[in-house]
């Protein structure tokens, strides 16, 4: 049986996920740009410390979800099965993503509100290119890891950029799906049916590389 976190880490998870959850229905009320810290601060009842003591940016508290997905996508392909090849692998991680219902997947009228306020900031539309940019590198140089290349590895690199290009087209045409349907279900079989047609297409490019199946 693990052992259950600790009341001072609990309690910091707790202001973490107060803070977030205030500034974010501040975003969508009023939007990003019109919400100052000191606003958010007082409203979640903290010091203006507190709240930089937890993210260290303004925008990290609307990209609140990115660190959690990051992690997981990560571990997916350190922890692949063998079976596997790591263009797979992250095929795999999408589909269990939505088998299990994981936050940064699910579509809803609150998940329309955060595209909407992403789309009327200029300052969360940069973020959001920076975190695309950070994450191609980070699958890039989990990838290489993954079949025992250097983390610069060309190859590596090229199926990143490719793979999270699927992904962003994918949320964003899921996202479309949601607007017109209201089903989140819908949702995900647009989701799901885009990451697999790039899966197989990446696949097939990178016939011949450790980084697809023989």
């Amino acid at each position: 049986m693990s052992t259950p976190p600790a009341r001072r880490t609990r309690k910091r998870l707790a202001t973490r996920t107060s803070i977030s959850d205030v500034a974010t229905r501040l975003f969508f009320e009023r939007g990003f740009d019109r919400v100052t810290v000191d606003e958010i601060a007082e409203a979640a009842d903290v010091s203006r410390m507190t709240v930089f003591n937890h993210f260290p940016r303004k925008e990290d508290m609307f990209f609140d979800l990115d660190a959690e997905g990051r992690e997981e996508l990560i571990q997916a392909l350190h922890t692949r099965d063998s079976k596997l090849s790591p263009i797979d692998a992250l095929r795999a991680f999408a589909h269990h993503a939505v088998a299990k219902r994981r936050p940064y997947v699910e579509f809803c009228d609150q998940s329309q509100l955060f595209i909407e306020t992403i789309e009327a900031s200029e300052t969360l539309k940069a973020r959001a290119r920076t975190i695309r940019d950070e994450l191609v590198r980070e699958v890039s140089v989990a990838m290489a890891e993954s079949v025992g290349r250097a983390p610069g590895d060309a190859d590596a690199h090229l199926v990143a950029g490719i793979q999270v290009a699927t992904w962003t087209v994918a949320m964003l045409e899921a996202h479309k799906t949601y607007q017109k349907t209201r089903k989140n279900a819908a949702a995900h079989k647009v989701l799901l049916a885009i990451v697999d047609k790039g899966a197989i297409g990446l696949a097939t490019m990178m016939a011949g590389t450790p980084y697809a199946s023989d």
